[in-house]
C-alpha cells in the first residue's frame, strides 16, 4: 500500500494551500469523516473529544459540531488562547456558539476521570504527526486515561504519541480504529503498530492529486531548516566548475548557490576567464586552472577541490572541445555528488557507480544523452524521463514549460516560470540553486525544489521587468520565495 512520511504530508498540505484550497476545506471534510465513523459505531450515546492545540485539534473540533444529537463533551488540553493556527481557533469559536459541553484543561489536576469513564466513544485528537519526544502533561495523563478506558477509542490521523514516520515514542493511545487521512503513514505499516493504531481507514478529505504531482512551497520547506548552532560550511560547500568559452556562465551558477543557502561557492575556471568572474562578487572564491579551457592536467587540482565540496556543479560555459569533454568524462567518476549541465551534458559522460547524479538537461541536450527526441505527449514525455532515469541510475531535471522531474522511481511537474525566462543564464541559475539544495540534502529532492524555486523567482522577476528580465534578477529573488 502506498505510504507517506508526515513531512510529504505537511508539503502536500501546503501545497493544497498553493492550490486555492484552504486548510479550512480539508480540516472540515477530516472533522466530517471522523463524526461519520462514531455515526457508524453507535446511533446515540456519550462522546468525549480530547483536543489538542494544533490541527489535529481542529479536525476533532469539527466532528463535535457534527454530531448533535449525542452527548458529547470537548475536553481542550490547554487555553483557548494556545491554540496554535487559525483554522482550529476558528472551529474552536464555532463550538462556543452551542451547546456543546466544552472543558478547557490546564493542570493535570482539572482531567475530570469520571468524564473518561463515562463514555462509549473516545476521540483521540490530541496530538498529530508532528509530536516528537517526550510528551509533556496534561497530555501524558490524557493517554493513559483513553487506554484506561472501556470506550471504543477513534484516534483522528495518528494516535497521540504514535511516530506516524516509525521511529521510537515514549507512550500512545491505543486505538481502536484509526481514521488517517489522504494516506497510510509509513509508521503505521511496521510490525507492530496494529497495537495502537487497531483497524486503519484512510480516509479522501479531498486532497487533489495535483498537490503531490506538481511541486510546490511544501517542497521547499524541508530546505529552509536550518540549526542555530550552524558553523560556516555546514549548510553546504559548492564547487561550480565552468568557464572557459564563456565567462558569466558559472559566476551566474555560482551567485545563485549562494542567494539559495549555500554557505560557500568556490568555482574552479580556467586561467583566461578566472579574473572575470572573480570580479563579479567579492562572495565568491575562484580557483585559476592551468590555461584558456579545462584540460586532463587540470584534474589534480579538482580533485583536491572536490574532496573539499559537498557537491560538484560543472558544465556552464566549459565549451564542447575534445579535450574538455575528455577532462569531464575522468571528473564525475571523482563526484560524491554532482550536478551535471549545459556543455558537460555529452555522451558517455554519465558514470553509472558511486556517485549521487542529477542532470538538467533542456529537450535539445535529452536528445544528445538519449539519441532520441523528447515525446511531446505528455504521458510519454514523463515515461521517457522516468525510464532514462532509471536506467542510468541518476535524477533528471528536464527544463521546459512544465518541468518534469524524475529518480526512475517518482515522477513530479513543475509549472513556474515564464516564457521570459528563455533569456541566456536561467539554466545556469538552476544549475547552481540546484547544487546549493543537493549538498544537504536527497537528490530528487533537491531537483524538485529547485525547479519550483528557480521558475518562481522568475515570475517574480517577470512581474517588474516582463521580458526584459535577466538572469540576475532571477537570483536576486530566489532569497524572497524562500522566506516565503
Amino acid at each position: 500500500m502506498d505510504a507517506i512520511t508526515s513531512e510529504q504530508m505537511a508539503a502536500i498540505d501546503a501545497n493544497c494551500e498553493y492550490l486555492g484550497i484552504r486548510r479550512l476545506q480539508l480540516m472540515e471534510n477530516a472533522g466530517a469523516a471522523v463524526a461519520n465513523a462514531v455515526k457508524k459505531r453507535a446511533a446515540s450515546g456519550k462522546v468525549v473529544i480530547i483536543a489538542g492545540k494544533g490541527n489535529n485539534g481542529g479536525d476533532a473540533f469539527v466532528a463535535a459540531r457534527h454530531l448533535s444529537g449525542y452527548d458529547t463533551t470537548v475536553i481542550l488540553l490547554g487555553r483557548k488562547e494556545e491554540i496554535k493556527t487559525p483554522e482550529a481557533l476558528h472551529n474552536w469559536n464555532s463550538l462556543e456558539k452551542t451547546s456543546i459541553t466544552l472543558v478547557q484543561v490546564t493542570d493535570v489536576a482539572m482531567l475530570d476521570p469520571h468524564i473518561i469513564k463515562k463514555a462509549s466513544v473516545i476521540i483521540d485528537g490530541i496530538f498529530g504527526t508532528g509530536i516528537r519526544g517526550t510528551i509533556k502533561e496534561p497530555g501524558s495523563t490524557a493517554i493513559d486515561l483513553i487506554n484506561g478506558s472501556d470506550a471504543f477509542v477513534i484516534a483522528v490521523d495518528v494516535p497521540s504519541g504514535f511516530d506516524p514516520d516509525g521511529g521510537k515514542f515514549e507512550k500512545a493511545v491505543k486505538a481502536d480504529q484509526t481514521l488517517t487521512f489522504h494516506k497510510m503513514k509509513t509508521g503505521m505499516m511496521k510490525k507492530g503498530a496494529g497495537k495502537y493504531t487497531g483497524e486503519i481507514q484512510v480516509i479522501d478529505i479531498g486532497v487533489p492529486c495535483e498537490a503531490e504531482f506538481f511541486v510546490g512551497p511544501g517542497d521547499i520547506q524541508p530546505f529552509l531548516r536550518r540549526p542555530a548552532s550552524s558553523h560556516k560550511g555546514d549548510a553546504g560547500r559548492v564547487l561550480v566548475i565552468g568557464g572557459g568559452a564563456y565567462s558569466g556562465a558559472p559566476a551566474l551558477a555560482a551567485l545563485a548557490a549562494l542567494r539559495a543557502g549555500a554557505d560557500i561557492v568556490t568555482v574552479a575556471a580556467p586561467k583566461s576567464v578566472s579574473d572575470i568572474i572573480a570580479s563579479f562578487s567579492p562572495n565568491l572564491i575562484v580557483r585559476s586552472l592551468s590555461g584558456n579551457r579545462l584540460v586532463v592536467e587540470d584534474i589534480p587540482l579538482i580533485i583536491d577541490l572536490i574532496k573539499k565540496h559537498d557537491v560538484v556543479v560543472m558544465g556552464m560555459g566549459l565549451g564542447n572541445e575534445d579535450p574538455t569533454l575528455e577532462a569531464i568524462r575522468n571528473i564525475v567518476p571523482v563526484c560524491r555528488k554532482a550536478v551535471i549541465d549545459a556543455d558537460a551534458l555529452a555522451q558517455n559522460v554519465l558514470h553509472e557507480g558511486h556517485i549521487d547524479l542529477i542532470i538538467t538537461p533542456h529537450a535539445g541536450e535529452m536528445k544528445r544523452l538519449s539519441g532520441a527526441d523528447v515525446p511531446e505527449d505528455g504521458k510519454k514525455k514523463l515515461a521517457f524521463v522516468r525510464d532514462f532515469a532509471k536506467d542510468n541510475k541518476l535524477t533528471v531535471l528536464l527544463k521546459g514549460k512544465v518541468d518534469i522531474i524524475s529518480d526512475g522511481t517518482g515522477v513530479r511537474a513543475n509549472r513556474t516560470g515564464n516564457a521570459g525566462m528563455t533569456v541566456g543564464g536561467t539554466g545556469d541559475v538552476l544549475a547552481g540553486l540546484t547544487g546549493a539544495l543537493f549538498a544537504k540534502h536527497d537528490a530528487f529532492s533537491a531537483a524538485c525544489a529547485a525547479a519550483f524555486i528557480n521558475g518562481a523567482a522568475g515570475d517574480l522577476a517577470f512581474e517588474e521587468f516582463g521580458y526584459g528580465l535577466l538572469a540576475t534578477d532571477v537570483i536576486d529573488r530566489i532569497p524572497e520565495v524562500m522566506k516565503q
